[in-house]
């Protein structure tokens, strides 16, 4: 029970992160609000290493932790592009998916028997996450075109391409009926439904390996290689930013949500990371893959993003799917 509530924790952590990451990667170069977020992310896990580990990590954790950086910091990169181009309830969901199996598969491989009441519970998962992950019929508030202030005069973009904006544009739009962040601070993303699916399936491929790389590294009394992952990641990323010359900081007003990016998605890696070492890799990857709903949720309440009816059936299998794993423990 212990490992599944600290699954759940993670999955709130990565829920949010990714909302912050997805606001904020809508009006930045992706590049730039994923430097900062991992800079964040490794540097508050640095402050606290010192009081939770006192041993050194081996070799083959060092490997397995670095490892997990890259892939994971390749699949959060592939996730913000996937915001960029398709709703919050769309891209995120489609990484689960991927992420779920993968994980699951890994744990198989590796010899994990779930007992019969949590495989019921990890089939039920993938059906939820298809269903919040199903598109409206109608694009909602959060597809529209974003104005951009040129000069004095608000002009139409119909969409960011690439990794990061035309340079000399603002994002600014005027206010609407939206929810509080969204009047102060509405994102928009170019409506391409099929391009934010294919991102959200490189992401998921990536955070897949991310969490079977961190389950590998071991030692669940010490987060030393879950800080080499944050260490090479942001390492990764930094060699990207100054290769493709896009190293700095995201524009002001990006700033703050990029570090809460990094923060909350810093959390919820700790989290994961005990979690996998208290419980069945196929089952708490499987709860930390449903941060979907945490950040639909979060679009519905602050963007006003529409929640279909099989979206909120969706939202009710994610339940199910929770309390049967919780309920059948490992077999």
């Amino acid at each position: 029970m212990f490992a599944v509530l600290l699954a759940l924790a993670a999955a709130a952590g990565y829920g949010g992160s990714d909302f912050a990451a997805g606001l904020a990667a809508r009006r930045a170069s992706v590049v730039r609000v994923t430097v900062l977020a991992e800079v964040t992310s490794a540097a508050l896990l640095l402050c606290v290493i010192p009081f939770v580990s006192s041993q050194a990590p081996s070799l083959a954790s060092v490997l397995w932790g670095a490892g997990a950086g890259v892939s994971g910091v390749a699949g959060a990169m592939a996730l913000y592009l996937g915001f960029r181009h398709a709703a919050f309830s769309v891209a995120s969901p489609v990484s689960a998916v991927g992420t779920a199996a993968f994980s699951v598969l890994a744990g198989l491989a590796l010899g994990e028997r779930p007992s019969a009441l949590s495989l019921v519970g990890i089939s039920l998962a993938v059906p939820a996450i298809v269903g919040v992950s199903a598109p409206a019929r109608r694009a909602s508030r959060d597809l529209e075109p974003a104005p951009a202030v040129v000069g004095s005069q608000a002009v139409t973009i119909p969409g960011h391409q690439g990794l990061s904006p035309s340079r000399g544009s603002t994002g600014v739009a005027p206010p609407g009926q939206d929810g509080p962040v969204a009047r102060r601070f509405r994102p928009a993303a170019t409506g391409r439904h099929a391009a934010g699916v294919g991102w959200g399936l490189a992401a998921g491929a990536g955070f897949g390996l991310f969490f079977i790389g961190l389950n590998q590294a071991g030692s669940g009394t010490d987060l030393w290689p879950i800080t080499i992952s944050q260490l090479a990641g942001m390492v990764t990323v930094t060699c990207f930013a100054v290769v493709t010359r896009d190293l700095g900081l995201p524009p002001a007003g990006t700033r703050r949500l990029s570090l809460l990016t990094g923060a909350a998605g810093g959390v919820g890696t700790a989290a994961f990371f005990l979690a996998t070492h208290h419980g069945l890799l196929a089952i708490t990857a499987v709860i930390a893959s449903l941060y979907p709903a945490v950040t639909i949720l979060l679009a519905r309440v602050l963007l006003g993003e529409r929640l279909t009816p099989l979206r909120i059936a969706g939202l009710g299998l994610a339940a199910a799917s929770v309390a049967l794993i919780a309920v059948g423990g490992a077999g």
